[in-house]
């Protein structure tokens, strides 16, 4: 009979990898952040108002109208040529000078591009190691995969090469198979911080070392406020490092245009798996980009971009300083969007999140980010889609629902278990720690209760 046959009568039909299937913490709050009273500081969604939106409608038009032909039928499964000629040059930005359009391989957002990286490499049970906050649509896509996460500790340089060097020999002891290193050096999603040059080498180098496959993940590398895009892990290694990009931060996320830069061999096996899954990436899509690329001022519109998230930023670093209370701390992102929170001790952003949304705020609980259900003291703000009075409105709203749950921590902390009698009652001899909690318990005792 089926596990459950009133609810759902396939449910015992499901592959294995099903059963661990959930609804991520950021999709879960769609309903919530669409609402106009809530400010939400949750969704990365990237400020597409600020594109010359007339321009890139006429292009767009201009594209179907001359080249329907095309731009509506199917499609190379490893993308456009003149599309991956201008993407090599989006990344020689960031120091990758030696790429081949031969080695690019277009995907739907550099989501599918990992997704079909971890088809490729990951067995059921393979280990995969990533950064500790870990940007949560890697995480399903491991889980899909039935690989195991382990994180990585970082601070504010980013990645502790110490701590992966550690990691690898553990596993290693263990008899794991480490399949990569997954990781978000710039402005990371969501620790917003940036990892550093010197640990950038060392990285690479303890990669070189144990033999180890980088995932470079690098959506926002050219969104630094206030400094040259920084030289990619990519830049260093050529063989070893696996370079994911995409436009959804830089142009247009609704056009889901990414790629994936591999040597040759993973090329191959990329574009089986995406004829395979997709059979080929939207034509439409990337003769826009590359349109878009070939016609318009796009690095003045990366700059553009760049200044209003700074404002933004600026807003929300601001407010965090005058309005939350003592025992907060937070990252201070010099690119991106997010900001990592922590908590005061013995709060859960978890459980304080239905009392936020009752605010009309709303944030990502740190849990989500996590494989292991780590997280809960965490969140992450997302300061790139509201306007700066908004955000420090949100900002208001939650550093008042922070003070309100330390008020009610402080109560409860403040209780003395031990003058709770039962009424008509002898006092009980077992400890105020083996009690659910002290009025339930007493309650539970008196026949009035």
């Amino acid at each position: 009979m089926p596990r459950h046959p009133r609810l759902d009568p396939l449910a015992d039909r499901y592959a294995a990898r099903t059963h661990g299937m959930k609804t991520s913490e950021i999709r879960a709050l769609f309903s919530v952040v669409s609402r106009p009273e809530v400010v939400s500081l949750a969704g990365g969604m990237p400020a597409v108002t600020a594109l010359p939106l007339d321009a890139v409608g006429s292009m767009i038009g201009e594209l179907v109208s001359g080249m329907g032909a095309q731009t509506l039928q199917y499609g190379s499964g490893q993308g456009d040529p003149r599309l991956r000629e201008r993407i090599c040059d989006v990344m020689a930005l960031e120091g990758i000078t030696d790429a081949s359009p031969s080695e690019v391989v277009v995907t739907v957002g550099s989501q599918q591009g990992l997704d079909l990286v971890t088809r490729v490499f990951c067995d059921p049970g393979d280990v995969v190691l990533a950064e500790g906050p870990s940007y949560v649509g890697a995480l399903g896509v491991f889980q899909a995969a039935e690989a195991r996460v382990r994180h990585v500790p970082m601070d504010d340089d980013g990645l502790i090469p110490e701590a992966l060097e550690q990691a690898l020999l553990e596993c290693r002891a263990n008899g794991d198979r480490v399949k990569f290193l997954y990781t978000v050096p710039n402005y990371h999603n969501p620790g917003g911080v940036t990892l550093s040059e010197p640990r950038r080498q060392a990285i690479v180098d303890i990669a070189d070392r144990y033999d180890l496959l980088v995932i470079e993940d690098n959506p926002y590398g050219l969104l630094g406020f206030d400094r040259e895009p920084m030289r990619a892990l990519r830049a260093r290694d050529a063989q070893r490092v696996v370079y994911l990009g995409s436009f959804s931060k830089t142009f247009s996320p609704g056009l889901r245009v990414g790629w994936v830069l591999a040597p040759l061999a993973v090329r191959e096996k990329l574009v089986l798996a995406t004829e395979a899954q997709v059979l080929c990436p939207p034509s439409l899509t990337q003769y826009a980009v590359a349109r878009y690329l070939d016609t318009q001022p796009w690095r003045e519109q990366i700059k553009l971009f760049t200044e209003l998230y700074r404002e933004r930023r600026d807003a929300t670093l601001e407010s965090l300083d005058a309005l939350m209370p003592p025992g907060t701390t937070w990252t201070r992102p010099d690119g991106g969007f997010y900001v990592w929170l922590k908590l005061p001790n013995g709060l859960d952003s978890k459980l304080m999140q239905p009392r936020a949304v009752n605010a009309h705020v709303a944030y990502v609980p740190g849990i989500g980010f996590y494989a292991d259900g780590s997280g809960r003291e965490h969140m992450r703000l997302s300061y790139c889609y509201p306007e700066p009075d908004q955000i420090r409105e949100g900002v208001r709203r939650l550093a008042r629902v922070i003070e309100a749950e330390l008020d009610l921590h402080s109560t409860f902390d403040a209780v003395d278990t031990g003058s709770f009698r039962a009424v008509g009652r002898p006092v009980p001899t077992h400890t105020a720690e083996t009690l659910v909690g002290p009025a339930n318990s007493d309650r539970s005792e008196d026949p009035r209760a």
